[in-house]
């Protein structure tokens, strides 16, 4: 599943947009961003409430293909103008990162 499809089937608001094409293979989630970046996998869904600029450096590094803030966690406006540098996309929901992952898991 794609991003785009990610977005479109858990009615997810768009913050940042990337690579909507890109597929995700996995979910992760975390919010200690040195324990993300040494364990997140590649391709990953990134759940977290971290909206801040170290978050779109640990995304990078990463290489995962979306960071989604959950229970409505603000998204720096520096992180924001970071993520755009760097097409990292940036997904929003209210609800909690457990409920996201179920969801995920069971359409990927």
């Amino acid at each position: 599943m794609n991003v785009k499809e990610f977005v479109e089937k858990l009615n997810l608001k768009v913050l940042t947009e990337g690579d909507m094409e890109r597929e995700i293979t996995d979910c992760y989630i975390g919010d200690l961003l040195s324990w993300v970046m040494g364990r997140a996998p590649e391709d990953c869904a990134w759940l977290t409430v971290m909206g801040n600029i170290n978050s779109i450096a640990v995304a990078t590094l990463a290489d995962v293909s979306c960071i989604v803030l959950t229970e409505n966690a603000p998204l720096d406006e520096d992180a924001k103008k970071k993520a755009e540098m760097h097409d990292v996309t940036i997904l929003s929901t209210e609800e909690n990162g457990y409920k996201v992952a179920v969801k995920l898991s069971q359409l990927i």
